[in-house]
């Protein structure tokens, strides 16, 4: 099966989630949360992940997260991930259990594929303190793909990973795990990075981006929304209408994407210093908003 056959399957099969110019959105991908070891690239950006996060609970956004949000080829355990990370998780769960959670699977998290795996790990978790079990994220579903259809104009954007367009770390995302856990983890704590990795590879990069291009093309310039090459992209109007999210594991940065009032538009939160020599956690605007009603056939 060939990369637009991969994507068109998961527009068919995608979650369908209606909103309104009233909805409130945030879009991250590509967090790649890991055991907080020197070979954790989330670790030096969680306290700006968790800061923006909490604004966005705050404020009645809902999260959808892209893919790749756990990091599951480097880690063999979920319970590794949330010791590392557990105020992320019990942040997620709030967002959870307000019905405002949306996740998608990515390559590095594809065994989420399966709901039966979610249900065992996700659950649940263990708690040293008293020694039982606790509810952590009861129901919870990954999907490949999302769909978020306007009530009232019936556009629809297409939200997936973006790994369809990768058939290495598609199809054989097995291999690339194998290769990641016993190669290349060890290595990049030496600074020697994967390869196989889009992120790493702009040729690669590239070329998914075409196929991606491709499949829109195809699809009357429908908005698509992927992550996986961790590159920002937030066309204007009139251009094929890709966009991309980025990363949580930019260096000293995480980047995303905010739907609301009928509007898109690109943000980065980074760690800046006032006049008075003190750090604080700031939200830029990089790009929009730019109406969504603005993207259409020509």
């Amino acid at each position: 099966m060939n990369s637009q056959k991969r994507l068109e399957r998961a527009y068919r099969n995608a979650r369908v989630i209606p909103f309104d110019d009233a909805s409130r959105f945030v879009l991250f991908s590509d967090c790649h949360r890991g055991d907080n070891s020197f070979a954790d690239e989330f670790a030096s950006n969680r306290n700006l992940y968790f800061h923006a996060l909490k604004q966005y609970y705050r404020e009645g956004f809902q999260y959808v997260e892209l893919g790749d949000g756990d990091e599951l080829w480097e880690n063999l355990h979920f319970q590794t991930l949330f010791e590392a990370h557990k105020n992320v998780y019990l942040l997620l769960r709030e967002f959870h259990l307000g019905g405002r959670l949306h996740l998608i699977w990515g390559n590095h998290d594809m065994v989420y594929k399966d709901p039966a795996y979610v249900s065992r790990h996700l659950s649940t978790y263990f708690d040293p303190i008293d020694g039982k079990d606790r509810e952590l994220f009861p129901g919870i579903r990954y999907h490949e793909a999302l769909v978020l259809k306007h009530e009232e104009t019936g556009q629809e954007l297409f939200l997936c990973h973006g790994h369809q367009a990768d058939w290495w770390n598609y199809t054989f995302w097995r291999w690339s795990r194998f290769l990641v856990r016993v190669l290349w983890k060890p290595l990049q704590v030496w600074g020697i990075a994967d390869p196989t990795s889009p992120a790493k590879n702009y040729k690669e990069l590239i070329r998914i981006e075409k196929r991606i291009k491709k499949w829109i093309l195809g699809r009357d310039l429908m908005i698509t929304i992927a992550g996986h090459t961790h590159r920002p992209r937030f066309p204007e109007p009139g251009q094929i209408p890709f966009f991309n999210d980025g990363s949580c594991v930019h260096p000293r940065s995480i980047t995303g994407l905010e739907i609301q009032n009928g509007q898109i538009c690109l943000i980065k939160w980074h760690i800046a210093t006032t006049e008075e020599g003190l750090l604080r956690v700031e939200r830029v605007l990089l790009e929009g908003p730019q109406k969504l009603s603005d993207y259409h056939k020509a």
